[in-house]
């Protein structure tokens, strides 16, 4: 196995919320000539044009249309734009390569792996940041952490490469020894949280109050739990219990991701959850009803926007 460098090669594809977030950080603990956000030609003069801004500081980003091999490789971008980031990416990746997804859902790793033969996927998610982007500028004030594992003993090596790297640019991390459980339990709460909002048009507040959305997001999650029992991924009821506890503690006033991008008229990571629930439903011979309804109103929802 390739031992790393002091000043390792990261390429980032995703200029979104989490792209800027991470590659702001990697480039001043790392310096700028390791980070190289991966775009095309009008992604890169859109960025030259406008600028990018991070908590109101002006980001120097190093910025490629093509792709040179990298000990790193991070995608940063919505499920929606995953196909084309991973063409674009491709020429990143050599057999030392270490990928990390920091995207939604159970399935981006899979979906990595069987388009990108070459590289070593670390699972990972992200959670606890308070990221907003609007147009150019993006702000926080909490950086959340990364929880960082794999299901293969054969990747640990890989593991600890990414935990030093993380430790290295001060990155809160946690190592999971059951990195697939956490992958589930999160998607649980995102397709109940997330979508529920989106179809109430609504903010936190809309299912931390008891009611008819509660009851859906809940019984959206319980579809979840009840094909992890199937698949044997380890998710509980306690597990949902604690997230629907964790929802409560949310600003009221804040909404998830996908109302966000329902507000902004663009296409959502509805096939992530809802869609990704049917399919696999459909493996285990399982009713979802709830999860059906929901990716119905939501592609609905998503036609009338993109074609207004």
């Amino acid at each position: 196995m390739k031992q790393l460098s002091a000043t390792p090669s990261i390429t980032i594809i995703g200029m979104g919320a989490l792209g800027i977030l991470y590659g702001d950080i990697f480039t001043r603990k790392l310096g700028r000539e390791s980070v190289t956000f991966l775009a095309d030609k009008e992604r890169i003069h859109k960025y030259e044009t406008e600028n990018v801004y991070c908590n109101g500081n002006l980001c120097h980003f190093q910025m490629a249309s093509k792709a040179e091999p990298a000990d790193f490789l991070i995608f940063a971008v919505k499920g929606t734009a995953l196909d084309e980031a991973i063409e674009l990416a491709r020429p990143a990746v050599n057999e030392d390569t270490i990928i990390l997804s920091l995207l939604n859902g159970i399935s981006s790793e899979e979906i990595i792996a069987s388009k990108i033969k070459q590289g070593h996927i670390i699972h990972c998610i992200a959670q606890g940041m308070d990221a907003v982007k609007l147009g150019n500028e993006l702000t926080y004030a909490h950086i959340g952490e990364l929880r960082i594992g794999t299901p293969e003993s054969s990747r640990r090596p890989f593991l600890a490469q990414v935990e030093t790297l993380l430790h290295t640019a001060g990155i809160p991390c946690i190592v999971e020894e059951d990195i697939i459980h956490r992958l589930w339990g999160k998607w649980m709460l995102n397709v109940g949280v997330n979508q529920v909002v989106m179809v109430s048009e609504g903010t936190y507040k809309t299912v931390q109050e008891s009611g008819k959305q509660r009851d859906m997001m809940i019984a959206a999650m319980e579809e979840v739990l009840n094909l992890s029992i199937c698949a044997n991924t380890g998710v509980t009821g306690d597990d949902l219990n604690n997230y629907v506890a964790l929802i409560d503690t949310l600003n009221p006033d804040g909404m998830p991701s996908m109302r966000q991008d329902g507000i902004l008229k663009r296409r959502t990571e509805v096939d992530l959850f809802a869609g990704t629930v049917i399919t696999m439903a459909k493996e285990y011979g399982l009713d979802v009803p709830v999860n059906q309804m929901l990716y119905d109103k939501i592609k609905k929802m998503e036609a009338e926007m993109l074609h207004d």
